[in-house]
């Protein structure tokens, strides 16, 4: 997909407004591309189940960093046309982490446009000398990449002695007449266009810096991204971003999950606690029977209660509002890379419709298909904490089956809200030799500079690029916030939160079911006894891997 050209631009506060859900980690992850670190930085927040890769560079001197690797793959993964369905990213707004990737993205194209201007003045016109100053700058990058520390003492006495060589050649020239003139500029043009690179090129990191600090500061920055309403009725490249951003908008908020086993509720977390309520449909008045009803009658119920939870008899602040919506759930394999989104008649824009809810509800319990949940959930720690209760009602035979799992969505890798750090290194003291001391260092070094200016005049061809460079593999199937979250379990209050709203949900949804029974004629007896030890087990939750089944 190309959303490169052919738009107006605006400079707007693009970022949730104060009091919105999900800030934290969404300033997190949309920070990620402003970054100048490594690209294999990104693998440290890899988790057990979702892991990303950075392909190995074909030639150094065309890899790109994380903010670059990371704009590129979001946007591609994002807005692609044609591309595979994405799985929701609960307590972030993934709009806004696409609006910063974009932005990010033209503000470094406009600086590759730049850069492009001076190989092509200070490099093409003199490809021989650029050819040998690249070759050395490769050799050089390569040396000091290696673990060894005379590598890099190596390297740099490499660059030290081709610059001694080129003075030599400039003083005593082989050649004469307009070859020996050429020859001159061959050496000193890619130089001169080297210094005129690094103004470009520091003058943007500065910007993206900014950016990024102001971001993980609560700062409401804005993105610098295109118009997505086209002025004219040529502008199909506008048009195409604003159909792309309605298409993201819309499927984060589908209510069609995807259960990947172990790895739980793709986009909810895994599931943590599991609690069972089973007991046969007995009359409660022998000589008469149990007046019909359906799962979804519970299930209406329960729907109902569970809107009180914010509702108690003490002012001590408690629960939130919550979050309740009916999900339909699709059995997708562990190891599955794809995911497909229900379709048909019955779905419009991403949205299962309630009669086709209401029907599986009642009728898909045993066998293939889909199964439905009711979902309660919480978006706490200003997003960083997603907390979700499902529950499903099933009835076979004579035996209904009430069930309460519980899944928790810790916080985004700690990656993504470290803050720049300034450059700089520890060098000894020229008189006390025994002590230290910081000295600053370029915000962009040689070496930086002729790899952003090697790689620009390319960036216009993705393909060619990821072909030198490499690139980022996001996990698939993708969402922005299961992608790299952590465990909640390791942050103290974070865990005593998500064990804390079990206890209130598991009485709310039994309270709720047995009045249901009772006023069909059910005898309750034995579903309060159980419920009743449900209750005293619930008090003593621990978090465990219940996906995970020893058999």
């Amino acid at each position: 997909m190309t959303v490169e050209s052919g738009y107006a631009e605006f400079f707007g506060p693009q970022v949730p407004r104060t009091g919105d859900e999900g800030q934290t980690p969404t300033f997190a992850l949309a920070s990620a591309a402003y970054r100048d670190n490594e690209a294999e930085e990104i693998l440290k927040a890899n988790s057990e189940w979702h892991k990303s890769e950075v392909g190995k560079p074909r030639i150094k001197l065309f890899r790109p960093n994380l903010g670059e690797a990371f704009s590129r793959a979001i946007i591609d993964r994002m807005l692609g046309s044609g591309r595979a369905p994405l799985i929701q990213s609960f307590g972030t707004q993934p709009q806004v982490v696409v609006e910063h990737a974009l932005a990010a993205h033209r503000i470094r194209r406009e600086r590759d446009n730049w850069l492009t201007a001076v190989m092509v003045l200070c490099g093409l016109l003199f490809l021989p000398g650029l050819l040998v100053w690249l070759l050395v700058f490769q050799i050089r990058t390569t040396m000091a990449k290696r673990d060894d520390k005379r590598a890099g003492a190596l390297a740099t006495a490499l660059l030290v002695g081709v610059g001694a060589l080129a003075v030599l050649f400039l003083l005593r020239m082989p050649f004469t007449g307009f070859w020996a003139w050429y020859a001159r500029a061959a050496v000193v043009a890619p130089v001169l266009g080297w210094f005129w690179a690094k103004q470009i090129c520091e003058r943007t990191a500065r910007d993206l810096r900014e950016r990024w600090d102001s971001l993980l500061s609560g700062s409401s920055i804005g993105a610098k991204v295109p118009e997505a309403v086209p002025s004219s009725p040529g502008e199909t490249a506008a048009e195409q971003l604003r159909q792309s951003l309605a298409r993201l908008s819309a499927e984060q908020q589908s209510n069609s999950v995807f259960y990947a086993g172990p790895k739980g509720i793709l986009g909810m977390g895994t599931r943590w606690g599991s609690w069972q309520l089973a007991e046969d449909l007995v009359p409660a008045d022998p000589g008469r029977e149990i007046h019909p009803f359906r799962s979804w009658d519970v299930i209406k119920a329960i729907h109902d209660r569970l809107r009180m939870l914010e509702r108690g008899p003490l002012n001590t602040g408690g629960f939130p509002k919550p979050s309740i919506r009916h999900w339909i759930v699709t059995p997708v394999g562990e190891n599955a890379t794809a995911v497909t989104r229900p379709e048909g008649t019955d779905v419009e824009a991403y949205q299962v419709k309630q009669h086709a809810v209401q029907e599986i509800c009642n009728k898909q319990q045993f066998g293939a298909g889909d199964r439905h949940y009711l979902g309660v959930q919480w978006t706490l720690w200003d997003g960083q904490l997603v907390i979700t209760m499902l529950i499903t009602v099933t009835v076979l035979h004579e035996t209904l089956r009430i069930e309460v799992t519980g899944h928790a969505l810790g916080p985004v890798h700690s990656l993504f809200t470290t803050k720049p750090a300034a450059k700089e290194k520890e060098v000894q003291k020229s008189i006390k030799f025994w002590e230290t001391r910081k000295i600053k260092l370029p915000l962009v070094d040689s070496d930086e500079v002729v790899r952003l200016a090697a790689r620009a005049p390319l960036t216009k061809y993705p393909p060619l690029l990821y072909w030198l460079g490499g690139k980022l593999t996001l996990p698939e199937p993708f969402g922005l916030r299961h992608a790299w979250a952590d465990k909640p379990w390791r942050h103290r209050f974070m865990a005593d939160d998500a064990l804390r709203a079990a206890t209130p949900v598991l009485r709310v949804v039994h309270s709720a079911a047995i009045k249901v029974l009772e006023e069909n004629g059910v005898d309750t007896t034995k579903f309060g006894s159980r419920s009743s030890s449900l209750s005293t087990a619930v008090q003593e939750a621990t978090p465990s891997k219940a996906d995970l089944y020893d058999a």
